[in-house]
């Protein structure tokens, strides 16, 4: 078990890739705190994790609001001691559309949730980690801040943004037993590539399912795999790393 006796806390896990990590880190021996806004399917989540023989909680969680951020990584120092991973996965697609009649208030949402979100769980999650001796923290990036995608000015904004933060974080905590590292997922089934794939005109979806060199499409547990292997000890040498996970996407010309 890679990450035994370890604690993560998982933004974003009610569904998708953040459901499917918080269920493979209990699978591999950690205590899991579930962090969503949706807590329907943040506690199916918990759920899940108990009946298959993990430890998880849940704690209702808006990561654009420092309050609910600072409390998540609380519940985890209360319920579990300490806090040895945080996976700030939260993250929303926004509307597709380009930048000439993109919506103020979208941007600034895409913005709170994305970045914000993202700016805010490292904040505490440091703050914790310096007190307990370390950890890791990795983020959800996405390949859109590689590459041009068109109506996803806000979000490759956002996730570009991600980026840069991961590399700085990961210089200012080197010596403090921090590592920070980010995972860019290509084309993953979950419920936020079907309704970005739901808002493409025919022409652009065609495109979009042919963009990875890879055959088919990646699974959450792919991005989760990925997360695991940055959040255990073997991988205790890296930090910094911007990480693909798209089936070499980034690599077509």
């Amino acid at each position: 078990m890679l990450v035994k006796g370890k604690t993560a806390v998982i933004t974003g896990a009610a569904s998708g890739i953040g459901r499917t990590t918080a269920e493979t880190y209990a699978e591999q021996g950690a205590n899991v705190v579930v962090a969503d806004v949706d807590r329907e399917g943040g506690e199916k989540t918990v759920e899940g994790i108990e009946e298959a023989g993990g430890d998880a909680t849940f704690v209702e969680t808006d990561v654009s609001v420092a309050a609910d951020v600072e409390s998540m990584i609380l519940t985890a120092l209360e319920t579990f001691g300490g806090i040895d991973v945080l996976f700030n996965n939260a993250g929303i697609e926004g509307p597709l559309c380009e930048f000439d009649s993109y919506e103020e208030d979208a941007f600034d949402r895409v913005v709170s949730i994305n970045l914000k979100g993202v700016f805010l769980g490292m904040k505490y999650g440091t703050q914790a980690m310096l007190e307990d001796g370390g950890g890791a923290i990795i983020n959800t990036s996405s390949v859109a801040a590689d590459a041009g995608v068109i109506g996803r000015g806000a979000y490759a904004g956002t996730k570009s943004g991600v980026n840069g933060m991961t590399r700085v974080g990961a210089i200012e905590y080197a010596t403090d037993n921090i590592r920070v590292n980010a995972v860019l997922p290509g084309i993953i089934e979950t419920p936020m590539h079907e309704r970005a794939a739901d808002q493409k005109p025919a022409d652009r979806l065609s495109r979009y399912a042919v963009s990875e060199s890879m055959p088919g499409k990646g699974g959450p547990e792919d991005i989760a795999n990925a997360v695991l292997f940055l959040g255990s000890d073997l991988a205790k040498r890296i930090t910094g790393v911007t990480l693909p996970v798209d089936g070499g996407l980034l690599q077509q010309p």
